[in-house]
C-alpha cells in the first residue's frame, strides 16, 4: 500500500497526505519498480534538478514497509538553509503525513 500512496499521492481522497506548501508543487513520477522504488521529480521550483528517490522494503515483521527517501540534487548543493527547509519538510510529509494517514 505504500507503495501505491507513493505512486499515486492523491488515488486515495479518504487519505489525503500530501500537502504541500506555497513554494512546492505535485511531484511527477520519474521512475517505478514495483515494489520497491519510486522516484519523483521536484516538489521545490527553486530546485528543479531534485529528486526523491523512495526505496520500500518490507520491514521486520513482514506485515508492514520500511520507507527509506533520499533527496538527490545536482551542483551546487543547497545552502544549509535551504537544505533544512528540503528535509525538514519531506521528513514531515513522509515521516508523519504519509506514516499518519496509514494510522501509525
Amino acid at each position: 500500500m505504500v507503495y501505491e500512496a507513493l505512486l499515486e499521492p492523491d488515488r486515495d481522497p479518504t487519505r489525503r497526505w500530501l500537502r504541500l506548501l506555497g513554494d512546492e508543487r505535485a511531484p511527477r513520477l520519474v521512475e517505478a519498480d514495483p515494489p520497491g522504488l519510486v522516484v519523483w521529480s521536484s516538489l521545490w521550483g527553486r530546485r528543479p534538478d531534485a529528486r526523491v528517490r523512495f526505496d520500500i522494503a518490507v520491514d521486520a515483521s513482514g506485515a508492514g514497509s520500511d520507507v527509506r527517501w533520499t533527496l538527490l540534487v545536482a551542483d551546487p548543493a543547497p545552502d544549509s538553509a535551504l537544505l533544512g527547509h528540503l528535509r525538514k519538510r519531506l521528513n514531515e510529509l513522509i515521516n508523519a503525513d504519509l506514516r499518519y494517514s496509514f494510522g501509525q
